[in-house]
């Protein structure tokens, strides 16, 4: 079979690993990819909103199956224009992205369906939502509406601060037109987890849970980025909270999509927030998360392409999902002035002086003439598996040590706190 994956990060490449592991895959492209992906798989510079290209591409080379990586190409309809052409794709369509893509659309979905989450207010006026902070107590949260990269969330501690945050995201443009609205909601206290599912027709499927790091330094201090870290599986999951969000979340989630007539073949990305007063849902993603795929695909023993065919036929069980014992974790190796203004075009040194039992996913990579170069913000994910979350940590962090290019951070307190 020869399959498509769309994007260029750690996400692509942990989903290309998995993949090449099927006897399934018999070629494998990934547009535009990165240094780590044509490793495994033949890179295409195609980019990831390109849709009319991809489509071309998928055609010309007989392509029987597309994985699609980031929201974008998913907001931007590629879904739509696969199916629309006869070719087999793994995302929801266009009007399912737009659970992502717009912040007011899914707070709005939450409270129509009953969905636990924060209380909010959207916004398109800034003086108005100027006003509308009085109506929120401290820290509060203020999200920008459209897509930005995991960057459009701030957690303002005062009201000078939230202000501020204001103009950057409404008059300055600080993340372009997706701060045209703006949703101000109140802060949740507690224990964070991602929770990925399959959605297949009319059943969600969980996979195993995960912990983000979105806090750019150690402590949970610095700007929100797109993820410094994470672990599998989270702590926090018990029995009867499991159950809880079987019931209140995912059950209700899965009804709002059959409600709405959304055509979702893919994958349901949820963030929860686990507080005195019960699970909350912080936010809906519509891919595979980043960077809760390097954690999460590594524990899977299934075939991952048996698993997507199933999702897109509506055909997949609980039990086509089968999962290692062993706990991951993964830190990311990121640019210096991550999240705001970084330098690419570094040269990475080290990376053949990591051991064998930890797997480098590279995020932000291009090879230029034989050398591996920075490419982005975060640049690698460091991975490891191992029979207890502290054993797989002190892998990766023992690992990270033999990496380096000028510049490079990376927060020492991943996983820090798991019970094992």
């Amino acid at each position: 079979m020869k399959i498509l994956v769309v994007g260029n990060g750690a996400r692509e490449h942990a989903i290309i690993w998995k993949l090449a592991q099927s006897p399934k895959a018999q070629k494998i492209y990934c547009a535009p990819g990165n240094a780590g992906t044509a490793l495994l798989a033949e890179n295409v510079n195609i980019g990831v909103e390109e849709v009319e290209s991809l489509f071309t591409f998928a055609q010309k080379n007989d392509i029987e199956l597309t994985i699609v990586g980031p929201e974008a190409s998913l907001v931007a309809g590629i879904s739509d224009k696969f199916r629309a052409g006869g070719k087999k794709i793994f995302g929801p369509s266009k009007s399912g992205a737009i659970l992502e893509g717009s912040k007011i659309y899914s707070k709005d979905f939450m409270q129509k369906y009953k969905i636990p989450t924060a209380a909010y207010k959207s916004y398109t006026n800034l003086e108005q939502a100027k006003e509308g902070i009085n109506l929120f107590s401290f820290p509060v949260v203020i999200k920008a509406d459209g897509l930005a990269a995991g960057k459009g969330v701030l957690i303002c501690q005062n009201k000078q601060e939230a202000e501020t945050a204001l103009d950057d995201l409404m008059l300055d443009k600080k993340f372009g037109n997706a701060g045209n609205q703006i949703v101000i909601e109140e802060f949740l206290e507690g224990t964070e987890a991602s929770l990925l599912c399959f959605v297949a027709g009319n059943k969600i499927i969980p996979m195993e849970s995960a912990r983000d790091y979105k806090r750019a330094f150690d402590n949970d201090e610095g700007l929100n980025t797109g993820g410094m870290g994470c672990f599998s599986p989270n702590y926090v999951f018990t029995k009867d909270t499991e159950q809880e969000i079987q019931t209140e979340i995912l059950d209700k989630s899965l009804h709002g999509l059959l409600s709405e007539n959304i055509d979702f073949r893919g994958i349901l990305f949820i963030g929860l927030m686990f507080t005195k007063k019960g699970v909350k849902v912080l936010e809906y993603n519509v891919r595979f998360g980043d960077p809760e795929t390097e954690v999460v695909i590594p524990r899977l023993t299934s075939d991952l392409v048996d698993v997507i065919e199933k999702t897109i036929d509506g055909t997949l069980e609980t039990t086509d999902l089968q999962w290692t014992d062993k706990k991951a974790v993964t830190v990311i190796a990121a640019s210096g002035g991550y999240p705001e203004n970084y330098k690419k075009g570094i040269e990475i040194s080290g990376l053949e002086n990591v051991s064998n039992q930890v797997i480098v996913f590279h995020a932000g990579t291009e090879n230029k003439n034989g050398k591996i170069l920075t490419n982005g913000g975060r640049v690698l994910a460091i991975t490891a598996l191992a029979e207890t979350t502290k054993k797989a940590r002190q892998l990766v962090y023992e690992n990270i040590k033999q990496i380096h290019f000028d510049g490079m951070f990376y927060r020492s307190d991943i996983a820090k706190e798991s019970k094992e």
